[in-house]
Order: C-alpha cells, then structure tokens, then sequence
C-alpha cells in the first residue's frame, strides 16, 4: 500500500528543498524526507510510525477536514521536543489514495528576514515612483495653465482658453483625490454579504461599457455562504479588476474575461493583531486569456505606482490591495493553467 501511495521516485523526493511528511489514513506517519528531518531536529527512525499530533503541535484542527486541502500561512508549529517554528503549512490528499495525505512545511523564518529588506527597497521604490509619478502628471497641466495665462495676457479671447484652465484644473484635483484613497485609515465598515447580485452589477456595468464588446463567462459555486465584506468597496475592487482585464485582452484573440467563485476550505491568515487565525475561504476571481504582466515587475503588481502601461499611474491594484485588505482580505495575482491564464484571486472571510 505504501508503495502505491508514495508519490514520485525516492530519490527525487529525498532531495525536495521542502519538508514533507507522508501520513497514513490513521494520521501517522509513513514517509519523511531528509528536509523534515532537518527542520524538526528528528531522524527518520524516530519519525516513523509516530501519529502527526504527536510529533506536531499544528494549528486548530477545524482546518484539518477529511478530503479537503488545508493552508495556514506564517503561522507556528511546535514539536514534541519544544521546538517552535514558524513555518507555511500546506496539507492536501494524495490522489487515488483514500485516507492518506501529505503534508508540506516551508520555513518562514528566512523569507520573513527577507522580506523585511524587501519591504525597505519596495518603500523606496514607491517614493522615488510617487515622486516621478507626480512631477510628471501635475508638471503637464501646470505648463497648459501657465501658456494659456500668457495668452489671455497677451489679449487672446479668453473664453476657449478659460476651459482648458479648468479642465486641467480639475485633472489635477482628480489625481490628488485618487491620491487620498490611501491616506483614509478610519476602519471599513464591513457587513454580511451576497456576493452573487454584487458581481451581477459588476459584470453589467462592464459590458454596457469597457467590456461592452466582450464575453464575461460566469463560473459560480451555487452553494457559497455569505461573505463579510464592505458593499461599495467590493464593488470598486471587482470592477477595477474587470478594467484591468478588458484591457490587456485587447484586440487580438479571444476576448474573454472569467468571473468565478469557490469555497476553499482550510485556507488562513495570521491575524494583524496576534490573536490567531482568519479563515478566508469566500475566493472570487477574475480570470483572463492576456498576456499577464511583465516578468519583472510582476511581484510588485500591488505596490502604489508600479505599472506595465506607459500611460499608468500604478494606483489602481495598489487601491484593491488596500480595499481588500481593509475586509480583513487578501488578493493573488498567478498565471495557472495551460494555456496560461492571467488570475487575480480575491480570499475573504466567512460572514460568522
């Protein structure tokens, strides 16, 4: 039984960067690599044969489901030796074997200390874009200003030339308002909510408007609770991820664009405070057949002005991250399946 439930060649899965333990339909384990050795300081004798609670401390079992996968990010585990880890848990059954599953333990700690410096560089990058972002958009209008200024000085008719004053007038004001989205820190009302007539009026405003040419296919879980979540916010975050989509579709190919939605059990968040864990298994995405974004910029999509478009401003994703994360959220950019396609995966939480 062992044998047919093992996945892949012994040798290839001794040399997976990533600790990994086998358990059996009992919830022991049958197999550990030489990662997992490493990672819980045990050998493989002393592993063997041992049940998973024994061995592990793991987050609340509510997300340990039989048939489902779980996740819980950044979150810690102890082991029966005292030993505290911070680690990404990822847990999933093993296809065509009933009972027995495999579970994945990715050290947090280096990407944490990583990521802090990372933090520090996407900083800077952000106030040198924010800097080069608002040279540019209010040097513009001020120099149509200033020359339609001079022209009326000079005794043109001022009439013609008064509209463009407050035409870029009001450019101006509308980036600055566009700007003071992020300075709002006051906590987003959220609520219980159906998210079904929601994406109902998204999908309709699209295709009256920028989508009006398009196919938005709808792929829904019939059965999915409600979500707690902020009504308009929501709304502006689907809509802007439905623009960005139209957009990199084009003109060439199929254009179509996917609204589908899921339950994903067992999927978690640390919580911002330190009092546990957040489930988020309400999942929405928007999916498109577009080319995706630049390779180089692609893992920071949803940091404030980074664009693959010249005409960017790089505010928009940065405004869903922020909305999203207001509802206690997260939202995904991937490129999954073949052919690829471009998702954008939004993860809330489940209204109590």
């Amino acid at each position: 039984m062992l044998a047919a439930c093992t996945p892949g060649d012994a040798d290839l899965l001794a040399a997976l960067p990533v600790a990994m333990l086998l358990l059996d339909p009992d919830d022991r384990i049958a197999r550990v690599n030489a990662e997992a050795e490493t990672l819980l300081n045990m050998s493989q004798r002393a592993l063997l044969g041992q049940g998973i609670g024994d061995v592990l401390t793991l987050p609340s079992s509510a997300a340990r489901r039989a048939g489902h996968a779980a996740a819980a990010f950044d979150t810690q585990v102890e082991t029966a030796r005292g030993l505290k880890l911070r680690v990404d848990l990822i847990e999933a059954e093993v296809p065509d074997c009933a009972g027995w599953r495999v579970l994945t333990l990715h050290n947090a700690a280096p990407s944490r200390q990583l990521g802090q410096t990372m933090d520090r560089a996407a900083a800077a990058r952000s106030a040198v874009g924010a800097a080069a972002m608002l040279a540019h958009e209010i040097k513009n209008p001020l120099s149509s200003i200033r020359g339609a200024a001079q022209l009326i000085a000079d005794g043109a008719a001022p009439d013609e030339l008064c509209r463009l004053v407050i035409k870029e007038v009001d450019r101006i004001a509308a980036l600055i308002d566009r700007m003071e989205d992020f300075t709002d820190t006051r906590p987003r009302e959220v609520a219980p909510l159906n998210i079904y007539p929601l994406l109902a009026h998204a999908r309709r405003v699209a295709l009256a408007g920028f989508a009006r040419d398009m196919v938005i296919e709808e792929r829904y879980d019939p059965s999915l609770p409600l979500a707690l979540g902020n009504h308009d916010g929501l709304l502006q975050v689907i809509l802007n991820l439905l623009k960005n989509a139209a957009a990199a579709l084009g003109q060439i190919g199929e254009r179509r664009i996917t609204l589908a939605t899921a339950y994903r059990h067992g999927v978690t968040i640390a919580a911002r405070d330190g009092s546990g864990r957040i489930a988020l298994p309400i999942e929405i995405c928007v999916i498109d057949t577009g080319p995706g974004a630049p390779e180089d910029i692609a893992e920071h999509l949803f940091d404030p002005f980074v664009s693959s478009k010249p005409e960017g401003k790089g505010l928009g994703l940065a405004l869903v991250d922020k909305l999203i994360r207001d509802m206690g959220g997260i939202v995904q950019y991937s490129r999954e399946g073949v052919p690829h396609a471009t998702v954008f995966r939004i993860l809330l939480p489940r209204a109590a």
